[in-house]
């Protein structure tokens, strides 16, 4: 495990406003006149820690996120096919192992490259990173996500605890630029959490975007190698004091050199049953 020796950075992370409005994303043109209340305008320079001397004690049941070395070899990311046929089984055995989940159900996952902004370049699996504070889910979409995926069993596994768990790794090189930034979960309070809606014309979907609270502790891995993987809870049913959400974004680190190599990762989304 590569053992950093950087200190902390300050870096400015993209939170939301809270005016009293859900913010809103849309996927698509919306009518004129439309009154937008987009995420992220409240930039805030923090402190981001070096987590490496951590590592081995951080939790996903209590900070949200934990590392570990993931250890299988897999390089074909630019064949989705593959993706889905060999590696989706490397991450189930990996969320297995790491939680004590009985079952773990793989349900989609993203490429992440840093890409020009026009939304054209994009495609379902391939995208740049995300540089808001957020969290994928929220108390109603979770377990709606549930119902989309295994609409036959939702009803029977949600009367039990259901986690959810992005698995994060860089796809072939060591992470030199856009690392990963995870808020400690026991540092933010429910009401920072912000409920957004995602605009999409046959739907609205809900994910959670995060108000700027001096009491966040913000943390990251420093030259993550391709061999290690984080995993970022990103939904729990309980509510007994364990992390149900944990805000985490991309963010510009000032450290890094001005020809270093781009970012590329992959982002697993799962739903662990248990």
């Amino acid at each position: 495990m590569l053992m950093s020796a950087r200190r902390s950075v300050r870096a400015t992370l993209n939170y939301t406003v809270d005016n009293g409005r859900p913010p809103d994303y849309y996927f698509y043109e919306p009518d004129p006149g439309t009154e937008l209340n987009p995420p992220g305008t409240d930039a805030r320079e923090v402190e981001i820690h070096d987590a490496w001397s951590e590592v081995g004690q951080l939790s996903a049941d209590r900070e949200g996120f934990e590392l570990h070395d993931f250890g299988a070899a897999f390089n074909a990311f630019d064949d989705d096919a593959a993706v889905k046929r060999d590696f989706y089984p490397q991450v189930v055995e990996h969320v297995k192992r790491n939680t004590g989940a009985k079952r773990v159900v793989v349900f989609d996952h993203t490429v992440r490259k840093r890409l020009p902004a026009d939304l054209k370049v994009q495609t379902t699996v391939q995208r740049p990173a995300v540089l808001l504070v957020h969290s994928d889910y929220t108390v109603a979409s979770g377990p709606q996500r549930v119902r989309d995926i295994l609409p036959n069993e939702a009803d029977a596994l949600l009367k039990r605890r259901v986690a959810f768990y992005n698995v994060w790794k860089p796809l072939r090189e060591r992470v030199h630029e856009l690392p990963l930034a995870m808020c400690d979960a026991r540092t933010h309070s429910e009401g920072d959490m912000l409920r957004m809606d995602l605009k999409y014309r046959e739907r609205t979907g809900e994910i959670y975007v995060m108000r700027h609270a001096s009491t966040h502790r913000w943390m990251y891995f420093p030259q993550m190698e391709a061999h290690q993987a984080l995993l970022l809870k990103t939904y729990d049913s309980e509510t007994d004091g364990r992390a149900r959400f944990m805000g985490h974004t991309a963010f510009e680190d000032p450290t890094t050199p001005a020809d270093a190599p781009k970012r590329e990762s992959i982002e697993v989304r799962t739903m662990a049953f248990f």
